[in-house]
């Protein structure tokens, strides 16, 4: 899923430098694509490191890539690939990294004991994604003020992206496949956002990384002049 996940912000931050419609536009996306391709790289060495062979990377991440976390992904690359700036920066600065941000955080409190190399290789992550989101904020007010006629479109993408986020989250809590928490089988006594890792159910797990991540939601897109719109269900096609 992390890879999924980062190569959609790669494909996403590069697809946005030439639809930007500044220079330091394009610079800052510039380096953020050098940023989302170190990602990439970080946590393809990852699955290396679990014993994946290269020659069956790709098939590896086709049958375990959750197909909600696919339709989010599409969802943001329709509007990268249009050249549709304002939404596709939304997309990606706002909903795809606020998403990251706070899935990296709960990662990140999870492994601190149990595996603190990669504990530290999240911290790294997450203060990219805090950059990322300052410049979604920061540069995309100012648009929305300006194409305020966009700002429908723009929530409806918000809208979808958040339903198949969630999808996702309610799939990877309810696989039984899923690897146990490594901070619940090490004892460690992790918080998150009130939440102790150790002993929370897969359901309070989900609730709390759900809840987190919509309260960021919320707040970041009332910020640039938005207002976050509950997903509903089902999404059309």
């Amino acid at each position: 899923g992390l890879v999924v996940g980062e190569r959609c912000a790669l494909a996403a931050s590069s697809g946005l430098v030439n639809a930007a419609p500044d220079y330091p536009s394009k610079r800052f996306l510039a380096t953020q694509t050098l940023d989302e391709a170190r990602h990439v790289e970080i946590f393809t060495q990852r699955l290396f490191d679990l014993g994946v062979k290269q020659d069956d990377l790709e098939s590896t991440i086709s049958r375990y890539a959750n197909p909600n976390l696919v339709k989010f992904a599409e969802v943001l690359l329709e509007k990268v690939d249009a050249g549709d700036f304002v939404a596709g920066v939304v997309g990606q600065n706002i909903v795809l990294e606020g998403m990251a941000f706070t899935v990296f955080e709960l990662l990140e409190a999870g492994n601190r004991e149990f595996n603190p190399k990669f504990s530290q290789t999240l911290k790294g992550t997450i203060a990219d994604e805090r950059r990322h989101v300052g410049f979604g904020e920061n540069r995309i007010g100012s648009l929305i003020v300006r194409y305020p006629e966009k700002k429908p479109e723009i929530e409806k993408m918000q809208q979808e992206m958040a339903y198949y986020m969630l999808a996702t989250f309610s799939d990877s809590f309810s696989d039984p496949d899923r690897k146990p928490n490594p901070a619940a089988s090490q004892g460690a006594d992790a918080d998150f956002h009130g939440t102790n890792l150790a002993t929370a159910t897969p359901e309070e797990m989900e609730a709390v990384l759900a809840n987190t991540v919509i309260g960021e939601f919320k707040t970041r897109l009332a910020r640039v002049g938005l207002e976050y719109q509950t997903p509903t269900v089902p999404v059309p096609a």
